[in-house]
């Protein structure tokens, strides 16, 4: 069985989407083992808590070092035997140390097409007023597999959503959670378990 962790900063919809796929049996190879949050105050926890998993919260502002929040971090997942890292509206942005005791095993759900709107910089709200000014027709969400490039790993599943002339950023970032990453970012997730799974047992 694949040990999911999910890494939240707020309210934890896309958390929430995970959550409702796994009681959905979307993930026969894999359970999410435990969520750890950013902050003690994401909602994210009571999703966690309301489901019966695991959390924990390791906050960024405790750590002056990224490198010392970062193994702090390896050290919570590894201590639950976590395979799979799924990132999740986590705003930190994970340095060498994760990444090298995770290859190619984080994930991150991104709301738009990569290459567009993407990198340093562009989350949340921002991304999608972006979209907007840019006067895109149409923007998505991405999963991609995590390196020390910030959304800069490669693509595993996109999903395209059309832009309706009166949306703001508000009412397009729920569009897009709803028809993309609500619907990919389980995908993913079930697709690398599987091949995980796959690798353990050949193993």
């Amino acid at each position: 069985m694949i040990k999911i962790a999910v890494l939240v900063s707020g309210g934890g919809t896309n958390l929430q989407a995970l959550i409702d796929a796994q009681n959905a049996g979307a993930f026969p190879n894999g359970e999410i083992a435990l969520v750890l949050a950013s902050n003690q105050k994401a909602y994210a926890l009571e999703r966690a808590k309301n489901a019966g998993i695991e959390s924990a919260v390791i906050s960024r502002k405790s750590f002056d070092d990224p490198a010392e929040y970062d193994r702090a971090i390896v050290k919570a997942l590894q201590s639950r035997q976590i395979d799979l890292v799924v990132l999740a509206g986590f705003l930190s942005i994970l340095g060498k140390p994760v990444i090298d005791a995770y290859p190619d095993r984080i994930i991150n759900i991104h709301p738009s097409l990569i290459p567009s709107f993407c990198g340093a910089g562009f989350y949340g709200l921002r991304v999608h007023q972006a979209a907007l000014d840019y006067g895109v027709k149409v923007t998505g969400a991405t999963v991609h597999l995590v390196n020390e490039i910030p959304d800069g790993g490669r693509i595993l599943l996109q999903k395209a959503v059309e832009i309706q002339p009166e949306d703001t950023p508000e009412i397009l970032q729920r569009r897009v959670m709803e028809e993309a990453e609500w619907k990919i970012l389980p995908q993913a997730v079930a697709m690398l378990c599987r091949q995980l799974d796959q690798k353990e047992n050949k193993g």
